[in-house]
């Protein structure tokens, strides 16, 4: 029979119950269970009904039909996903809600578990028995642990991950219940109970890794739990150890177990297969017998030898690989090749590889270049292998760059050569940069901490802290944080009612700061607990990760873990106050009531302050988005997309609801790897395998990665396409150059391609308009530019030059320039998606439209649920590419259809734009200012002059905000551009009138900028 231990015994100052230990117990679980009801009802209230954007379509998709996403995956997540999803009960459209309430219930529990751990701590530091607590002492524990789980609760950012199919909200419900049963393990004196409870806490670390590896960073702190409980003499470097020890265990599961294991697997598979000509598989099977063998044989020897440390440790282990064996369900889907089957790894090859998480590249963190260092020279690294010959064979090695010393440093921060990330160095540390890219002036040390200091602690974790605590300034991209004294006096409208900004008044980090102080004079060894928990979640996160100067979005769910240890020292913060108050009220009762109940009101504001941004019950465009992108193409097309918002809604939207699954959509971001291109050459769904005629050895990894432009004088004025491809498959001498190494390598040789255009079976393929027919010519011809060929841009003109106008090939609208190969003057729009055409419209940079076929499509064809509710929460995410794309193709219809004369369709096109996406929920944008000349066009004066009057309001509002603030230039330049399209509209409608009324308004904040 387990029993419980209690703490250093102090004097009592009251009474206590006889029943005092009961009723604590009794209330710490009923009071449990009741925040578990509130934060379950929050959540569930606010749970979005479908595919969030970002990694939320891949892994609802994932789960639903147990497919491999992103390394390193996460298996355990997946499976319990597939489990919710058949609480959909057959109902395709509601299998994203059930995989969403997955997290909702995790996150519910973690906030139970977060209650236990915060009464438990609470109670050490009223430093008395559970029998010896006062009624108002046990009051207090409880309230402390209600305002902090309820903290956390409302907070931002796990409020955000709770609500959707992440896997943040599920990890930190393993953090949560693995730090709770470190504190519940410490109170047990009995050592076989106790034991018990250091497996069961391996076998959760050992699941979560099927989740997110978060849950490795909490074992350093555990080690020093376990030395403060059994340890009889507390010293400097016993802690040392403990913590060094609790390293050490760290690093063995994530690179011994984690990557290690596999690895050692592939050795021994190595070894049997090429030396003894065993069968691929036969040296996995020989090594796993032996180590399960080993592993069994060491428990049973250490029980017999009454080893209960060892014996313990071994167990253990045991119970991590029994949770590390979800990954199991990685080899076996990916066996079957599913259609989402990331990196492939189906065998130990490709698993190491995806475990390790290859295809992201490394960091440098202790030393290595800085961003305007270039390779010198390089060597071979690790070797790469593949299935040859019933063999595992080198075919390449990875490179290994070397770097002039003089351009490395010490704990690298400014390190990243990435497009546009230089520049962002030189102007946020002032560093004048050359025509080369080369600093003009030496880069220091100083430099390098500044940025550390400044933007990765502090606008990369510093400033997520405070949006959690202090309150958030609003929901754009980079927003601050609010300090109690912000005045919205003067400011905008629109970011004044911005649904994201909620001011907390810096209470919750107060109550933290307190909790954090008492801690540190009453419980000094928990404080050192709590705080490495808080710093390896967060701080050491940050120096792990390296954050580079840009990032496609805010990355504040990384550091959820750090928050929630933050806001156990919230619930210690009400014992710290009813502590203080002390000597000013004497009635303990009182006091208790008192500050319990005050401090409650601080969640209670938080959760009222933040329910409407966290309110996602009522929206659905990143779906419908996917929705209508794929509407844009006809049937049996193929899409070009980009990154993960594109791509991902897309996968939700054709492997969960089966929609248009004829259209093959082809990431680009992807196109570069051996793997996704293989599975682009195979039949899925509805859709035949894509016309590429490259073969493996020409796209395997590391081959054609980059082909660099070196034009041959022969071939200047163009080269057939097709006869390019066919070289480069042939690795043909003829467009090969010899590198420094001696290696030849293939080159592009002019600038400019030409395809031969069957024009009799494009005309009988019929999808060319009969208007474009006298511009179909016999050969396609269009200048690439003296730039190099990326691997996705071969593969796409191999199926360019392959496909002979037999698919639909379509690009997303959403793609950056570079990726339409420079080939839009061939391109026909469509809706959200270029077509490209055997045919070049004269002057049309940016495409032509097809009006005929883009009013079918975006009238007929689109989807707009609660897009036109104002009380539905669209966040900048939602505001940027999804609503720009919309705007960006009701604006160009309604244009061509006014240019070819048909102005009452041009009217009901914009008035069908104002109508789904209404200003009140979306609010206008500069594609919305351009609505106006057009509106003007077509006779619809009155709702041309009330967006005018609109942005003209906000304009002048943010103009006179960014002067009164000294704010940027750049969003003073979006106002201005604003104001002078306005004007422009009415100039050339002749309402010379309005004209001069809101130049009047341009002029005057023109002059007052400067």
């Amino acid at each position: 029979m387990q029993t419980i231990k209690g703490t250093e015994s102090t004097v009592i100052s009251d009474t206590p119950s006889q029943s005092s230990a009961f009723s604590y117990k009794r209330l710490n679980n009923w009071t449990g269970w009741l925040l578990f009801a509130v934060a379950l009802f929050t959540y569930s209230s606010t749970v979005e009904r479908t595919a969030s954007f970002w990694d939320c379509g891949e892994f609802i998709a994932c789960a639903y039909k147990l497919q491999v996403p992103h390394p390193p995956g996460a298996p355990f997540f997946l499976l319990t996903g597939r489990l919710f999803s058949l609480l959909a009960l057959g109902d395709v459209t509601q299998v994203a809600y059930w995989v969403n309430m997955m997290s909702v219930l995790a996150s519910a529990f973690s906030i139970l578990f977060l209650f236990w751990t915060i009464t438990m701590l609470a109670r050490k530091l009223i430093n008395k028995q559970f029998n010896e607590l006062t009624q108002a002492e046990i009051w207090t524990v409880i309230g402390s642990g209600a305002v902090g789980a309820l903290a956390y609760t409302f907070s931002d950012t796990f409020w955000f991950s709770a609500v959707e199919a992440e896997v943040y909200g599920v990890s930190s419900f393993f953090t949560a219940i693995v730090v709770w049963a470190a504190f519940r393990w410490e109170l047990i004196e009995d050592e076989a109970a106790a034991n018990r409870w250091l497996i069961f806490i391996a076998y959760l670390i050992g699941l979560s890794i099927g989740v997110h590896l978060l849950n490795l960073v909490t074992l350093p702190a555990m080690a020093l739990i376990y030395y403060f409980k059994k340890s009889p003499k507390i010293t400097l470097w016993g802690g040392l150890i403990a913590f060094g020890v609790g390293m050490v265990i760290l690093g063995i599961i994530n690179s011994g177990i984690i990557p290690g294991l596999p690895s050692a697997a592939f050795a021994v598979e190595r070894f049997f297969v090429n030396n003894f000509g065993l069968p691929y598989t036969s040296g996995i099977i020989i090594f796993t017998i032996i180590f399960i063998g080993a592993l069994i044989y060491g428990i049973i020897w250490s029980a017999r030898k009454n080893r209960p440390i060892l014996n313990t440790a071994l167990l253990g282990l045991a119970f991590v690989l029994i949770g590390y064996a979800s990954y199991i369900q990685v080899l076996i889907r990916s066996d079957f090749n599913t259609p989402i089957n990331e990196n492939n790894p189906s065998d130990v090859v490709n698993f190491v590889s995806y475990l390790k998480r290859e295809q992201y590249g490394n960091r440098s963190l202790s030393y290595g270049p800085l961003f305007f260092s270039r390779p010198v020279d390089q060597k071979k690294g690790a070797p790469q292998y593949e299935k040859r010959d019933g063999q595992y064979k080198i075919f390449d090695y990875a490179p290994e760059y070397i770097y002039d010393g003089d351009k490395q440093m010490l704990f690298p921060r400014i390190y990243s050569n990435q497009p546009g990330h230089p520049q962002l160095y030189s102007q946020m540390l002032n560093i004048p940069l050359d025509a080369q890219g080369q600093p003009t002036r030496k880069v220091t040390m100083g430099d390098n901490l500044q940025f550390f200091f400044q933007y990765q602690l502090g606008h990369m974790y510093w400033r997520y802290l405070m949006w959690n605590f202090a309150g958030r300034a609003g929901d754009q991209e980079g927003s601050g944080y609010l300090l109690p004294w912000t005045n919205d006096d003067g400011v905008p409208d629109l970011i004044k009612n911005n649904k994201a900004r909620d001011n907390f008044y810096m209470l919750p980090f107060l109550l933290g700061l307190f909790g954090i102080v008492i801690q540190y004079f009453r419980r000094p060894k928990d404080l050192l607990i709590v705080g490495m928990l808080f710093f390896f979640t967060g701080i050491a996160l940050q120096i792990f990760l390296n954050s580079p100067p840009s990032e496609p979005r805010e990355r504040d769910y990384i550091y959820v873990g750090s928050f929630y240890f933050f806001a156990i020292w919230i619930g210690l913060g009400v014992v710290a106050l009813v502590d203080g108050l002390a000597g000013y009220l004497k009635n303990e009762k009182m006091r208790v009531g008192l500050v319990a109940g005050l401090c409650l009101l601080v969640p209670v504001m938080m959760g009222a302050k933040s329910w409407d941004n966290h309110d996602r019950s009522n929206r659905y465009h990143s779906v419908d988005f996917a929705k209508n992108l794929l509407n844009s193409c006809a049937p049996n097309a193929i899409l070009f997309v980009g990154g993960d918002n594109d791509t991902f809604p897309l996968w939700y939207a054709q492997e969960v609801e089966g929609f248009r699954t004829d259209v093959r959509v082809c990431n680009l971001s992807l196109l570069g790897t051996e793997w996704y291109i293989q599975q682009m050459k195979r039949k899925t769904y509805e859709s035949e395998a894509l016309p590429i005629s490259l073969e493996f050895a020409q796209f395997n990894k590391g081959k054609n990665d980059v082909i660099p432009f070196y034009e041959i004088p022969a071939v200047k004025n163009g080269i057939n396409l097709k006869e390019y491809i066919g070289l480069v498959k042939q690795g043909n001498q003829a467009i090969q150059v010899p590198l420094t190494t001696g290696e030849m390598t293939n080159i592009l040789p002019s600038q400019t391609f030409f395809l031969p255009v069957d024009k009799a079976q494009v005309q009988k393929l019929g999808f060319v308009p009969a208007k474009l027919l006298p511009m179909l010519k016999d050969t396609l011809v269009w200048n690439y530019g003296k730039q190099d060929i990326y691997k996705p841009d071969l593969v796409m003109l191999d199926m360019i030059a392959t496909n002979n106008w037999k698919r639909p090939i379509y690009f997303s609208t959403t793609l950056g320039q570079s990726n339409y190969l420079n080939l839009k003057d061939h391109m026909q729009l469509e809706g959200y998606a270029y077509r490209l055409m055997p045919v070049q419209v004269p002057s049309a940079s940016d495409g032509f439209v097809n009006s005929d076929v883009m009013y079918n499509n975006m009238m007929k064809k689109t989807f707009w649920r609660e897009m036109n509710n104002p009380d539905s929460y669209y966040d900048d995410t939602y505001r940027g590419s999804p609503v720009i794309s919309a705007r960006i193709a009701f604006l160009r219809l309604a244009d061509q259809l006014m240019r070819e004369g048909k102005n009452a369709q041009a009217k009901e096109v914009l008035n069908h734009s104002l109508q789904v996406i209404p200003d009140k929920s979306i609010p206008y944008d500069q594609i919305s200012t351009n609505y106006i000349r057009i509106l003007l066009e077509v006779g619809d004066t009155k709702t041309a002059q009330q967006i005018a009057d609109v942005v003209a309001m906000r304009a002048d509002q943010s103009l006179t905000y960014i002067k009164k603030t000294g704010g940027g230039s750049s969003d003073a330049n979006f106002d201005l551009y604003n104001l002078q399209t306005i004007v422009n509209a009415f100039r050339e409608t002749k309402n010379e009138a309005l004209a001069k009324k809101y130049d009047a308004l341009f002029q005057k904040h023109l002059n007052a900028l400067g």
